[in-house]
């Protein structure tokens, strides 16, 4: 289960309920594909924005009880129908995507916040009306698991976002903790860019354990699919801590020795 930009949909997992697995498929497929419009390859981003563009019009029709074009809106569409899904969800995902084509930059925690509102939040509220699950309070615990995960990819791959012109770490913290850009590019991991990334997994931790406590509170399969969720998110953090902070110099990731640790964590969860 590695902590990655929409690898987190559980997609084909055992823990999904037979039945429930083409709807999380064809949700997975969708957001993926599009993600890999906006941020895979060589196009320009005119031709990533247009590709985007071409996604919203088909959620248009959706959203219109019109029929879409291709496999691929089809099957969304049937799932969105069967569901009672909010296309407007979906359409938070386009946006954010189509945000990342034009925007490298981020002032505050509280705008990158806003960012993972719409490119993270949506899968979960999602996958609860999916399994029946959505409520006020499960909704904001949802919230704040997918926002941390987010945050997790991007302190996990805060080289790899570099490689592509991107910080995701707030510039309000950057200047706080006395971290340039110039320093980031170079790759030298010094005390200021530990301490900033100190900064950055405690508080990113203290939001996942925030909403942890949805997990426990999941039935069955859907449950114990949260519960890792949440628990490889938190093995990255710790992953990162272990390296002494280097993000800029090593990518850490869940490997298969993970997975009993995971699991024993996962049971020991509750309320």
């Amino acid at each position: 289960m590695p902590v990655e930009h929409y690898e987190n949909f559980p997609v084909a997992s055992l823990l999904i309920p037979r039945d429930l697995r083409p709807a999380v498929e064809a949700l997975y497929a969708f957001a993926r594909s599009a993600d890999d419009i906006a941020d895979e390859g060589g196009a320009q981003d005119a031709e990533r924005l247009s590709g985007l563009a071409h996604y919203q019009a088909q959620l248009d029709a959706i959203e219109r009880g019109k029929v879409p074009e291709g496999e691929l809106f089809l099957r969304l569409a049937a799932v969105v129908k069967r569901h009672a899904l909010p296309v407007a969800l979906l359409h938070d995902l386009l946006d954010a995507f189509a945000q990342d084509v034009v925007k490298k930059r981020y002032a505050d925690f509280t705008e990158l916040q806003d960012y993972c509102r719409r490119s993270a939040n949506p899968v979960g509220r999602l996958m609860l009306r999916i399994f029946g699950c959505a409520s006020a309070g499960n909704d904001a615990r949802s919230d704040a698991i997918c926002t941390s995960l987010q945050l997790i990819n991007f302190w996990q791959d805060v080289a790899v976002d570099l490689d592509k012109g991107r910080i995701y770490l707030p510039e309000e913290d950057r200047r706080r903790f006395g971290v340039t850009e110039e320093a980031l590019f170079t790759r030298h991991c010094d005390e200021a860019f530990r301490a900033l990334m100190r900064f950055e997994i405690g508080r990113t931790r203290a939001m996942m354990l925030e909403g942890a406590a949805l997990a426990p509170s999941l039935p069955g399969r859907f449950g114990w699919e949260i519960r890792l969720v949440v628990q490889g998110g938190l093995r990255i953090l710790e992953k990162i801590e272990a390296a002494g902070f280097d993000a800029l110099n090593q990518r850490p990731q869940l490997v298969r020795s993970d997975w009993p640790l995971l699991a024993l964590r996962a049971a020991r969860m509750k309320r």
